[in-house]
């Protein structure tokens, strides 16, 4: 009998330990999912401000600005239009080669 009730006591006392660490696992992954849901919802939400920052940048105000500013570009109009023919880039071919 008092066999027996050792062998019990050790079912017991393992089955508790296996209890606590199951438990602190269990803790542990939630608090591991709760940082991770933080970190996704911070994620989305510098993605959305990065996608309103990047049409505020690709306005077609703000490009011509640039265009302007920073690569001195014009607007084209007719006195500054040099026109192609099909002819004359047929010859600009035919020199090219050698």
């Amino acid at each position: 009998m008092t066999r027996l009730s050792i062998f019990l006591l050790l079912a017991v006392i393992a089955s508790a330990l296996v209890l606590v660490h199951s438990q602190y696992e269990t803790r542990r992954l939630f608090m591991a999912l709760e940082s991770a849901r933080k970190e996704a919802k911070r994620l989305d939400v510098d993605r959305d401000r990065l996608q309103v920052e990047r049409r505020a940048q690709a306005t077609p105000l703000r490009v011509e600005q640039i265009a302007r500013q920073q690569l001195q570009m014009r607007a084209a109009s007719p006195a500054i239009t040099q026109y192609v023919s099909i002819k004359d880039a047929a010859t600009a071919g035919k020199e090219a080669r050698p």
